[in-house]
């Protein structure tokens, strides 16, 4: 296993993106979608880490500075050959860590509200995330559920 930052022009990572926006447009309409694009996900704000089982890409996940001591989660995607082989939780204690060595002291997130969401809301739930009102620039929406956690 080795976790990796950057490499945005990776093939594998480019296609396990698209899976990633794909998904969205299946369970979301086009305005509650917030995934970044590569251009969002290039951007000096933006943290991003693949994690590797020798060449195969099981996960990725970014963390985007939304000030000095809070942050986003965004980007959080598991390879489909991977699921529920505990790579999310991985990414999640690694970004976690990751915000704290530099100062964050809350970290937040906007996910689907759906009941194909209910893995991701288990999985922020068992770190200690609570259920929050829309931060930064989102507003409410019935898609959407957000998230929040002090560090």
């Amino acid at each position: 296993m080795k976790l990796k930052q950057g490499l945005l022009d990776h093939p594998a990572v480019l296609s396990l993106l698209e899976q990633h926006h794909q998904a969205m447009k299946q369970y979301s309409p086009p305005e509650s979608i917030h995934a970044l694009d590569l251009s969002g996900l290039s951007q000096d704000s933006v943290s991003f880490w693949t994690l590797w089982f020798g060449d195969e890409l099981a996960g990725c996940v970014a963390i985007k500075d939304l000030s000095a001591t809070h942050a986003e989660i965004k980007s959080m995607r598991t390879a489909t050959c991977f699921l529920r082989k505990g790579v999310a939780r991985l990414l999640l204690e690694h970004l976690l860590l990751q915000a704290q060595q530099k100062g964050i002291n809350r970290v937040s997130l906007e996910t689907g509200s759906m009941e194909a969401f209910a893995p991701a809301h288990k999985l922020y739930q068992s770190f200690g995330f609570n259920i929050c009102e829309p931060f930064a620039d989102y507003t409410k929406d019935p898609h959407s559920l957000f998230m929040t956690k002090r560090l």
